[in-house]
């Protein structure tokens, strides 16, 4: 298939691609980050998703995508580039790419217009380091309908390729914001439920028949939990009970188990 309706790369946009996936200083500078995959990409340009800014696509991939796939890039409003496949493997943050990516926009979200609903269903997450843990726990919080995602500025960036990777989609669904002091959360009304395995002051989940109606799960860090700061701020602390021949969840999974628990409870109201 021979790629010629699409022009071919720039230098100067293939550096700008290789920085936004290396570096979080110019993915903030540009707002703007790089999705991997034939599958997702197509997806975005199915729905003419804004987010999409540009596709890069070797001939290659045109060749095995054929005439369906020309004609869907053929359509799209962002513009096409070409380049080689040896060009492309410069570009590439995964060991054998389908050799499609796009750069995307970041999403706005506005947090005044989350936190001023009346309920308010929410996950924190404080220093997250590990990319597919964050990655995971997006994906979570699309599949239960959460409100939305804070993280501590000292977790994983969620536009770096790891991350973005791990989210199949969720990054674009999720309102997520970077935060610096839970005590946010107070000061809009919204209690913290903290996932504390040390089981002081701790409950059992299944004990928990109600939460708040304007409500944030908090996970803490892959090893260390959640720093004791937070957990004094907590309305209400929490653990997975879970059997003796196993030290511990990965924090992904308990988050999994929470969500899907706590989104099946009552909510208490103070109307």
């Amino acid at each position: 298939m021979n790629a010629a309706p699409f022009p071919t790369l720039p230098a100067a946009k293939a550096a700008l691609i290789r920085d936004l996936l290396r570096k979080k200083k110019t993915r903030d500078a540009e707002r703007a980050f790089v999705l991997e995959g034939i599958k997702p990409i197509l997806e975005l340009l199915q729905v003419n998703s804004p987010s999409l800014l540009a596709v890069v696509v070797t001939p290659a991939c045109l060749g095995k995508g054929g005439s369906s796939l020309q004609r869907a890039l053929a359509q799209t409003r962002p513009t096409v580039y070409t380049c080689r496949e040896t060009v492309f493997e410069t570009l590439s943050d995964v060991r054998t790419s389908p050799g499609m990516l796009a750069v995307l926009g970041q999403p706005e979200w506005d947090q005044g217009v989350i936190f001023k609903r009346p309920r308010l269903f929410g996950i924190y997450g404080e220093c997250l380091q590990d990319p597919a843990n964050v990655g995971t726990i997006m994906r979570t919080a699309v599949a239960f309908g959460m409100d939305a995602l804070w993280l501590s500025s000292d977790s994983a960036d969620v536009f770096s390729p790891k991350v973005v990777r791990a989210t199949t989609g969720a990054l674009l669904k999720l309102p997520v914001f970077s935060m610096k002091d839970v005590a946010l959360f107070a000061r809009h009304d919204c209690a913290i439920l903290a996932a504390d395995s040390s089981g002081k002051r701790s409950r059992r989940l299944d004990e928990i028949d109600t939460i708040p109606a304007r409500s944030v799960i908090a996970f803490g860090n892959e090893s260390r939990g959640l720093s004791q700061a937070t957990l004094e701020r907590a309305a209400l602390r929490f653990h997975i009970p879970i059997s003796r021949d196993v030290e511990s969840l990965n924090v992904a999974a308990s988050a999994a188990i929470a969500l899907f628990y706590f989104s099946g409870l009552a909510r208490d109201s103070k109307e």
